[in-house]
């Protein structure tokens, strides 16, 4: 359509710059639209975001998309806090000596006391006492120590008395002898005790009286047993 006048080709200008720019807007319009639908084929956008991106586009309005479904999960269930476990030990037994290393300090602790007697030949009356405090001191960690203890206190003590007896009885001369007698019978009988204790055996002194009887003798597994009453016959069960 043109206009005719003055004036008119200017606002027919106008008109034209106006026609190309609606021109320009249709085209990028219908462009914008194939794009929506190039990317709504390709899956990139849903059929509720189309038609709202189209609407917007035309100048329309369109109410919004729904919000996609969201798929309900039952709450976790409540878990308890565990408590904590101690940690327990069962009770252990105490710690005992093995029987082997027994066996040997029970073998080397009596013989120490029988042949300590040899000790009054060096030292006055120490034949008299280190037996006696070897024997208290380790009777009760060693029990296989009494009997053997109680075997050297009774010969010791009969050796006293029967030295004792012979003194006035040199004044007979047959006094003499029997102090000589007595002296070899110290030397020897010690010893062979504690050869035979470190041996493992209990050998009782021969002529010595009975003043201490132990609880338990050495060498046999009941103080009941036929070798423990031969060792002390006189004793009671």
């Amino acid at each position: 359509m043109r206009w005719e006048g003055p004036g008119v080709p200017i606002f027919q200008t106008i008109l034209d710059n106006a026609g190309r720019r609606d021109t320009l807007a249709a085209m990028n319009l219908a462009d914008d639209i194939q794009k929506l639908r190039d990317l709504h084929q390709s899956g990139a956008l849903n059929d509720a975001e189309f038609e709202a991106a189209k609407s917007r586009l035309l100048g329309g309005s369109a109410p919004p998309p729904l919000p996609p479904a969201q798929s309900f999960s039952p709450p976790p269930p409540e878990t308890y806090a565990q408590p904590p476990a101690h940690n327990y030990a069962p009770p252990q037994a105490p710690l005992t000596t093995p029987p082997a290393e027994t066996d040997a300090a029970t073998r080397q602790w009596a013989m120490l006391i029988h042949l300590t007697q040899l000790a009054g030949f060096v030292v006055p009356l120490a034949g008299l006492v280190v037996p006696i405090v070897l024997w208290q001191i380790k009777k009760q960690e060693l029990p296989g120590i009494d009997a053997h203890g109680c075997h050297a206190a009774n010969w010791i003590i009969t050796e006293l008395i029967l030295g004792i007896v012979c003194i006035p009885l040199c004044f007979v001369l047959i006094g003499i002898p029997l102090l000589i007698v007595l002296g070899v019978l110290g030397i020897v009988f010690p010893i062979i005790a504690g050869v035979k204790a470190n041996n493992g055996e209990l050998w009782r002194y021969p002529m010595s009286f009975t003043f201490f009887r132990p609880q338990a003798t050495v060498g046999t597994t009941s103080p009941d047993s036929t070798a423990n009453r031969a060792e002390w016959p006189d004793q009671t069960r």
